[in-house]
């Protein structure tokens, strides 16, 4: 079986994946294929030098994150097209993932860390959706506490996903994670009763 887990930034995805990983879960983190996909060498990371340009480089050839989450995170075009060199090499490699846990691990839940699976519309992938939740207000305070920004920039990190609301209510399974961690780790518990998986 496999889920998607998806929330929005600041939610509490990673707090979910842990629970759902100690549980025995395997985890496929598309941040962490995101990474991979734009490291040197990488077909991905010479199309976006080409596209944005080499300032958004280090001197040792790697991404400048800041750099290029500057671009676009203040132009939704920048941000369309830096989503068109991505996501394809993203998608290869969640897909190659999934299809070898399910292969060697069949009877171990397979959960799919999407940060923007829905703006993505990659829930065809997935039997189920697991939204983790929190309330934007709680969000944005979250957000600016963990990143340090101000209200305005994590304002504009949330405008660049779908609303939190929205999401939960497209959700398969709701994790709402604004109280505590064992209020958020007993949901996880039942879910796992739940699915019958131990």
């Amino acid at each position: 079986m496999n889920i998607g887990l998806t929330g929005g930034i600041a939610t509490g995805k990673s707090t979910a994946a842990r629970l759902l990983t100690e549980r025995g879960a395997i985890l496929v983190d598309l941040d962490r294929i995101a990474r991979e996909v734009v490291e040197p060498g990488q077909p991905a990371l010479q199309q976006i030098a080409e596209r944005f340009g080499p300032s958004v480089l280090l001197e040792d050839g790697a991404l400048d994150r800041k750099k290029l989450g500057a671009i676009v995170f203040s132009d939704a075009a920048e941000r369309k097209a830096l989503e068109a060199i991505t996501h394809p090499a993203i998608r290869a490699v969640m897909k190659a993932r999934m299809t070898h846990y399910e292969t060697t691990e069949p009877d171990k839940l397979v959960v799919v860390d999407v940060p923007l699976l829905y703006e993505s519309k990659l829930e065809g992938y997935f039997e189920q959706v697991m939204v983790v939740y929190v309330p934007r207000p709680t969000q944005l305070r979250r957000l600016m506490e963990r990143d340090g920004l101000s209200a305005e920039e994590a304002d504009k990190r949330l405008q660049a996903q779908m609303d939190i609301e929205e999401k939960k209510q497209r959700a398969d399974i709701l994790i709402d994670n604004s109280g505590s961690l064992a209020e958020t780790a007993e949901q996880i518990a039942r879910f796992w009763r739940e699915k019958g998986l131990g």
